[in-house]
């Protein structure tokens, strides 16, 4: 059938070439045309994903593999038609591989600029520092003149994974290893430090307590001693001033007795027992006898004592116990 009739999607842009003239262009068209003299142009305009894997050499000389997607969209589909061949049957399917091919041409275009960044930066910057790679070559992309020619816009450019060679993974693998390791035990020391200077600071606490109340124990026995001696400086004062009286008390009394003796003391002994009423004892007077004779022995001759006198002088002697009467049956 030479009429034929072509309905195209919104996303897809097509050109109507009839004898070598653009006839008709948009998207998503829908009209019948004549097949022998018409040509279909249909440019995708929706945005796709293409998927890459890229391998590489960092700046220290290590191999690294990116592996991510890249996002374009056809910006200028007339553009990219002149280019490429973009020749569409009225089912909708291309004559040719060219649409295959903008793919490769963005990858390559991708690869370049991946290319360009890794080899300024080293392994452990391309492995940590993924967004500063996917930013860099986003921005290469969007200045390159090969994807504007082509008149596609980038749209995205992200990295899914970056790999280094297994070797030096597991080398790195062992070095974050014993790095985390290493931290892990500075970790465990810290907190055993933090333990012991927190049990430091618990004993110079308890010392610093002790101390304080051994202060106050000292200030206490300091003010009882202060106050012991205190009292006895009061009582050492009260004995002295109840010295001083007795001492007042004592030379009173000696100047009363002087002053009571003082008449007398020229008085005969005699005189003086005789005034005081001693003359009124038999006894006390013969003693006083033998005084006088004891003084005058040298005068006396010979001296004869009755028994009678020596009797009254000595007293009554001791009585004799009386026989107790003999007891009989019959006393009781």
């Amino acid at each position: 059938m030479a009429i034929r009739y072509i309905k195209a999607a919104p996303t897809t842009y097509v050109i109507q070439f009839q004898d070598g003239k653009v006839k008709r262009e948009g998207p998503g068209l829908s009209f019948f045309f004549w097949a022998p003299t018409t040509t279909l142009v249909g440019v995708p305009l929706a945005s796709a994903d293409v998927p890459f894997v890229f391998n590489e050499v960092t700046q220290d000389f290590q191999a690294v593999t990116l592996q991510g997607q890249l996002t374009y969209r056809v910006a200028d589909p007339k553009r990219l038609a002149s280019l490429l061949d973009y020749s569409i049957t009225p089912a909708g399917q291309y004559l040719s591989n060219d649409p295959e091919k903008l793919e490769e041409r963005l990858v390559q275009v991708a690869q370049v600029g991946a290319r360009s960044v890794v080899q300024g930066l080293g392994l452990r910057e391309v492995l940590g520092r993924a967004d500063v790679v996917e930013a860099q070559v986003l921005a290469a992309l969007g200045a390159s003149e090969a994807v504007r020619l082509l008149g596609v816009e980038v749209m995205g450019f992200a990295l899914l994974s970056v790999r280094p060679t297994p070797e030096m993974a597991r080398a790195l693998e062992a070095e974050a290893r014993e790095g985390l390791q290493r931290r892990a035990d500075e970790a465990i020391y810290a907190r055993r430090n933090a333990a012991v200077e927190q049990e430091r600071r618990i004993k110079e606490s308890e010392l610093s307590t002790e101390l304080a109340v051994e202060e106050k124990r000292r200030q206490i026995r300091e003010a009882q001693m202060a106050a012991d001696i205190a009292v006895e400086e009061q009582r050492a004062a009260l004995m002295e001033r109840w010295s001083q009286n007795e001492r007042q008390a004592a030379d009173a009394r000696a100047y009363a007795l002087e002053k009571v003796l003082a008449p007398v003391r020229e008085v005969d002994w005699k005189t003086l027992m005789a005034a005081n009423g001693g003359g009124n004892d038999p006894k006390l007077n013969i003693a006083l006898a033998f005084r006088e004779m004891a003084e005058n022995a040298q005068k006396i001759g010979e001296l004869n004592m009755s028994p009678e006198l020596l009797c009254a002088l000595l007293g009554p002697g001791p009585r004799e116990p009386q026989a107790e009467p003999p007891r009989t049956k019959g006393n009781r």
